[in-house]
């Protein structure tokens, strides 16, 4: 943890801010075949780590994030490192200045690593379409993996067993979950943090809308983006949010109001709260052992003393659809700006203006950019416009209202699965189009965007192949302190087994020597 582990090592000597920068840094040399990073910023964090070094020894740290290594999604615009989105389009764009939420990592003594990779654009549920290649899940690699699933294989086919991330987040997931850093920043639109969080066993936190700031994160849908946050524990989410949260003046979107940074309590009677099970999110495709793992998380808050009760959000069904209708069409009208005149790839192509446009967005954006564009550009015609977009945006106000209702009768926080099922084999996952698996995937998480509400990933324990399965807990708006506090409970309960990253040392000569959540206490 790191306000108590990581932190208090820190200040107190027994490690120093260089020291745990080396030691990521070669952790994700010795990891690079999980392909979690596009760009290793390695002279910059050691700089940043010896700055960090020299505020501690003068006993003046900026903050418990001072000297602690984190990663940031590659869709988030970073001043003198490349920002690619894991598109050709963007490829060797370097912004000129740092999205809000990286400035105050930085402001706050953080040490960046690098930028992760993800799904071009962030379109995309299994981190695999990227113009960087597909990000293995490093569970794939661990020993609990392999004692389970692997032995059906003869050892050499264990190459071509491994798991996807999720997404479109997954770069970020697999590097806290490889320890490679302590945080890392995910973009969350329709799932995109919560969704790769599950799938690699860590915390993923999607905030309120509103509560953090979306300047200099390259958008996908304006009225749904968040800047996610993932880590491996509960409390450490609460630590990163803290510095992150609050108004800024380049988003008009963000609250007023200035943010006061908490600290978890431990919670220790649960009595006087109460836990919604939405009966529709038993959706189609739900496995077995999720939905068995669901009803055991609400048998666990009963047997504490918490009520317990079924609820109904009755547009639930036409809300997956209604996302679709929605982002494509935000997208379609945000990608315009990608036309090679300002920066960003330019295509050889001089017959005219219009055939150098076409021939750039052609070479620069994959199929599932492009489908999307093209959908979205389908429903915002003249012809379309009454019947598909508003009629979205009215169905997305009833599904606003569904929480609403359900949160003004009693109910504290929603307890649902995040995924249908635990991650899939690489070459499963891409027999079926990006389009489809977005549906599937999208299907349990993007309704906390839709109503812009906060909602969290908990790992909760490991499916019979030895995979992570994690539960979304959705909170009220800006309830945040609460639905962390239930969260960090709920944690404490299921007690979440680490991850034995046995395998990787047949990767990494030797390097990857602690196994346990990184704490140097």
């Amino acid at each position: 943890r790191l306000r108590f582990q990581v932190s208090a090592a820190l200040r107190e000597g027994r490690v120093t801010p260089t020291e745990l920068c080396q030691r990521c840094l070669s952790l994700i040399k010795s990891t690079k075949f999980l392909n979690a990073y596009i760009t290793v910023a390695e002279e910059a964090a050691l700089k940043q780590a010896d700055e960090s070094e020299k505020r501690y020894r003068r006993g003046q740290p900026l903050s418990v994030l001072d000297g602690i290594p984190v990663a940031v999604k590659d869709n988030f615009n970073t001043a003198g490192i490349e920002t690619t989105c894991a598109s050709n389009m963007l490829k060797g764009y370097i912004s000129p200045y740092n999205a809000t939420v990286v400035q105050k990592l930085l402001d706050w003594g953080a040490v960046l690593l690098g930028k992760t990779n993800l799904d071009e654009f962030a379109m995309g549920s299994g981190s695999t379409d990227g113009v960087f290649g597909p990000v293995r899940n490093p569970w794939s690699y661990s020993r609990q993996y392999k004692e389970k699933s692997v032995p059906k294989f003869h050892s050499e086919d264990t190459e071509a067993n491994w798991v996807i991330t999720g997404g479109s987040s997954g770069g970020s997931a697999a590097a806290v979950s490889s320890f490679t850093c302590f945080a890392a920043l995910g973009s969350d639109t329709g799932g995109s943090t919560r969704n790769p969080a599950a799938h690699c066993g860590v915390v993923g936190l999607k905030p309120t809308y509103g509560l953090i700031s979306r300047h200099g994160l390259i958008p996908l849908v304006n009225s749904m983006d968040v800047p996610g946050i993932l880590t491996r524990c509960v409390d450490d989410a609460a630590v990163v949010l803290g510095s992150l949260a609050g108004h800024d003046p380049k988003d008009s979107t963000t609250i007023q109001d200035n943010f006061k940074p908490f600290e978890l309590p431990n919670l220790t009677d649960v009595s006087k709260l109460s836990i919604g099970i939405p009966k529709e999110y038993h959706a189609p495709g739900l496995s077995s052992e999720i939905l068995s793992l669901w009803s055991k998380a609400a048998d666990l808050f009963k047997n504490a003393g918490a009520k317990v009760i079924e609820v109904s959000l009755p547009h639930t069904c036409y809300s997956i659809v209604c996302y679709h209708v929605l982002c494509t069409a935000e997208v379609a009208s945000n990608m315009a700006r990608f036309d090679g005149l300002e920066y960003g790839h330019r295509s050889d192509m001089n017959k005219s203006t219009e055939s150098m446009y076409a021939a750039t967005r052609r070479e620069g954006f994959n199929d599932v950019v492009r489908g999307r564009i093209l959908s979205g550009n389908y429903f915002l015609l003249k012809q379309n416009y009454e019947n598909y977009f508003v009629k979205a945006q009215k169905v997305r106000r009833l599904i606003a209202n569904d929480f609403v209702k359900v949160f003004r009768s009693g109910v504290d926080l929603l307890l649902t699965p995040t995924t249908l099922s635990d991650a899939v084999p690489y070459m499963e996952f891409i027999k079926e189009d990006n389009r489809t698996r977005s549906t599937q995937d999208d299907i349990l998480t993007q309704a906390a965007n839709m109503a812009g509400l906060p909602a969290i990933n908990v790992p909760t324990a490991l499916s019979e192949r030895g995979l992570p399965v994690g539960l979304q807990f959705i909170g009220r708006a800006f309830q945040e302190k609460q639905l962390l506090t239930v969260a960090k409970w709920f944690e404490k309960q299921v007690k979440f087994p680490v991850i034995q990253l046995e395998e990787v040392k047949r990767h990494d000569h030797g390097v990857f020597q602690h196994q346990k959540s990184a704490s140097f206490s």
